[in-house]
């Protein structure tokens, strides 16, 4: 399902969080669930994956994961402050000692000058630190790999995370 290099970089990741005893949570919206998916394309992720949360609404993510609708009214779903909103809700709503958040423009349509379709905004926060937030212009690349690229930074971040 999952391109094997996607594949092989959980691997490292579910190993590596395993010998730690640490766990994660997801809260994602253009990535619809596929990084929850990848975590458990692999066998014994059970023991590392907590939770996801699929919050491709903004009232998903104001209802599950207590993104206030002020932060979404204000500087849009794609933002800076509502992946950091996420992440946060991810945790404060998981076990997971760390949790990150995906939300972006996967196209095709959708953008605008200021947030063109491929932009992809991401935080990753580890229980008791502060969130890392991380800003991705992909560009119009197409939904599917759009959504692929978001995949391959998520993983980078929860290497960076595990410090891997």
């Amino acid at each position: 399902m999952f391109e094997p290099e996607l594949r092989e970089t959980m691997q490292l990741i579910v190993a590596e969080a395993t010998a730690r005893n640490l766990s994660f949570a997801t809260a994602e919206s253009c990535t619809g669930g596929l990084l929850a998916g990848l975590f458990t394309e692999i066998p014994g992720s059970s023991a590392v994956f907590d939770r996801g949360f699929v919050t491709y609404s903004n009232a998903a993510k104001t209802e599950l994961l207590g993104v206030d609708s002020a932060i979404i009214a204000r500087e849009g779903a794609v933002s800076a402050a509502t992946a950091r909103a996420m992440v946060a809700g991810a945790l404060a709503h998981s076990q997971a000692n760390i949790a990150i958040a995906i939300t972006g423009i996967a196209g095709p349509g959708g953008g605008s000058a200021e947030k063109p379709e491929g932009l992809v905004w991401f935080a990753c926060q580890i229980r008791g630190h502060e969130a890392r937030c991380v800003e991705r212009r992909f560009g119009a690349l197409g939904r599917s790999r759009v959504r692929t690229a978001a995949l391959v930074t998520a993983l980078a971040l929860l290497r960076e995370a595990l410090g891997a």
